[in-house]
């Protein structure tokens, strides 16, 4: 006999979950550069996608192996094998789909982790193992009648179980693939690669907090009965107030160490805080949850620096602090603040090293199985893009879309100026031919201080605009100006793109127009260093462009000519 209270119940935590897509795909994207937001959007996407028929197909019956599920492949679904394991009065297919996006969630974690420079298809080769096979197992050992449940391991929601199983993935994906492109310099410092929108990162939380109470509090799987309502209601106050200590905890910590409140890390720390309390919401007083909301905000910043510049693994989203770290956090955590069995409650410390056990259980299953998957795929189909594609970004070069924002949203690429492009046309790269500046036909044009004035306006791919900053600043320039532009050459720009089916014709191409006006530095200099660090030998490495300046004026001192190109005070 069904009960419609129960099923309408899980079925509208089936769809708030779901709904987490939403938030890990806006997080993800601000957090990350503009010219990825198509590819992070695609993968967020096709990991429920892919995850939802793989689930049901293998993941759902090795989840739940014990109840005999996989017997008769998918023939229990018919015969209903399944009923020792359906929560009270929840029909089969409720149960499914709210384990379905449970899984769906594990998968996308990693996302974030290996944003900007994993090739599309490999991902999708990790996102279906994970659905498979990876989930569903240890999934099995926590919430389908596995070891670790019959030893009395706890976790309500997930902290082990869904994040810190996906956070694990992260980690070693991130490791095997190594850092992108530019994020450490020649002695090894991490340099900070800015996400292109904190206003969608910011939407991202706000989604993934809203979601959250469907996420821990519909885990009840019911709301009959006086007591499963006030655990349900306990699980909101628990959820909601874990994240807000977080948020404020790494809000002061940054606030005192940097001296100013960091945005971006306040709101990982909500998401810190989320995925602590997951394991013990039901268990934990909302003292304990404040508690373990001063862990995760302070364990956090820790977290992202120790993986960031000690160890090396570059996480552009931090989802392995925040899931992983945290996730484990969390429900180790619980063993000690879980009112009917924590240590700091009188009960001994059997439950604490039992969740320590599961953890540790886990965390070894999910990185060997992984381990595997990321290391086969490197060495058969390869997990990592090409460089050239890594810089032009994977919208272009993984699903031929020239932007995901139309044209009209543009992020600078802070990418090493040593690093060499390859060409992109058909024909063999050549070296570029130096540039001589001829003498003037005409009579030079002085300025007011005797000096001559050149303007130099350089045409450049979007890529590689960082590369050529630093070069000039390294030739003596001593200012410029840089502006987003639209246009092309005589090739009337590129048509390889498609969106929904139709072929994008392109005929104005994104770039960066430079300005610099040049008086003690050579112009033939300004030119070749130019050319050097731009030249890859295909269609559109740019074009220079050089003329006369009559006088140049600077508005705060009244200095003309050279003397207002420099730095110095009138004296």
């Amino acid at each position: 006999m069904y009960s419609s209270v129960n099923t309408i119940w899980v079925l509208l935590g089936a769809a708030l979950v779901f709904l987490m897509q939403a938030g890990f795909a806006m997080c993800e994207a601000g957090f990350t550069r503009a010219k990825n937001t198509g590819n992070i959007l695609m993968k967020n996407l096709m990991d429920f996608c892919i995850g939802t028929p793989t689930y049901w197909v293998l993941g759902f019956g090795l989840m739940f192996a014990g109840s005999g599920a996989l017997a008769g492949g998918l023939d229990p679904f018919v015969r209903g094998d399944y009923t020792s394991i359906l929560p009270s009065g929840v029909p089969l297919f409720a149960y499914l789909i709210f384990q379905t996006v449970f899984c769906a969630t594990a998968a996308t974690i990693v996302s974030g982790s290996m944003a900007e420079r994993t090739k599309f298809i490999s991902y999708c080769i990790y996102s279906f193992c994970i659905s498979a096979f990876i989930y569903p197992i240890s999934g099995h050992w926590i919430w389908g009648g596995g070891w670790l449940s019959q030893l009395g391991f706890h976790d309500f929601a997930g902290s082990t179980a869904v994040h810190m199983v996906g956070g694990v993935c992260a980690c070693i994906g991130a490791a095997v693939l190594g850092p992108r492109i530019g994020k450490y310099d020649g002695s090894g410092k991490p340099r900070a690669i800015l996400g292109h929108s904190l206003s969608l990162g910011a939407l991202g939380v706000f989604i993934l907090w809203f979601c959250w109470f469907g996420f821990n509090g519909c885990s009840t799987v019911g709301m009959e009965g006086d007591d499963v309502i006030t655990s349900a209601s306990l699980i909101f106050v628990t959820t909601n107030m874990a994240p807000a200590v977080a948020s404020i905890v790494t809000m002061v910590y940054t606030w005192v160490r940097c001296k100013k409140p960091d945005v971006g890390m306040t709101l990982n720390a909500a998401l810190a805080g989320l995925v602590a309390i997951t394991a013990g919401c039901d268990v934990v007083s909302p003292a304990g949850a404040a508690v373990i909301g001063i862990a995760a905000g302070l364990v956090l910043p820790i977290s992202v620096n120790f993986f960031d510049s000690i160890l090396k693994i570059d996480d552009p989203v931090g989802a392995i602090s925040v899931h992983g770290v945290c996730g484990a956090l969390g429900t180790i955590l619980t063993g000690f603040l879980s009112a009917s069995e924590g240590l700091l409650y009188g009960h001994g410390a059997r439950f604490l090293l039992i969740q320590c056990l599961g953890v540790l259980a886990v965390a070894g299953w999910a990185t060997v199985m992984i381990t595997i998957v990321f290391l086969a795929v490197k060495f058969t189909i390869g997990l990592r893009v090409s460089a050239d594609e890594e810089l032009k970004g994977l919208d272009i070069t993984e699903h031929g879309l020239p932007s995901a924002y139309g044209g009209f949203a543009f992020a600078y690429d802070d990418t090493p100026d040593s690093l060499p492009l390859g060409s992109s046309g058909e024909t063999p790269t050549i070296e570029a031919i130096p540039v001589v500046m001829e003498a003037p036909v005409g009579p030079e044009i002085a300025s007011a201080s005797g000096v001559k004035l050149t303007r130099v306006d350089i045409l450049c791919k979007m890529e590689r605009f960082d590369a050529l900053k630093r070069a000039m600043f390294n030739i003596g320039i001593t200012g410029m100006t840089a502006c987003n532009v639209m246009g092309c050459g005589e090739q009337r720009g590129k048509t390889e793109g498609y969106f929904r089916g139709a072929k994008v014709e392109a005929t104005m191409l994104p770039s960066i127009q430079v300005s610099i006006i040049v008086s003690k530095v050579p112009v033939s200099l300004v030119v070749n260093t130019a050319r050097k660090v731009l030249y890859t030998g295909a269609i559109g490495d740019g074009k220079i462009f050089v003329y006369n300046v009559e006088n140049v004026v600077k508005v705060r001192t009244g200095e003309q000519g050279c003397d207002a190109l420099q730095d110095e005070d009138v004296k």
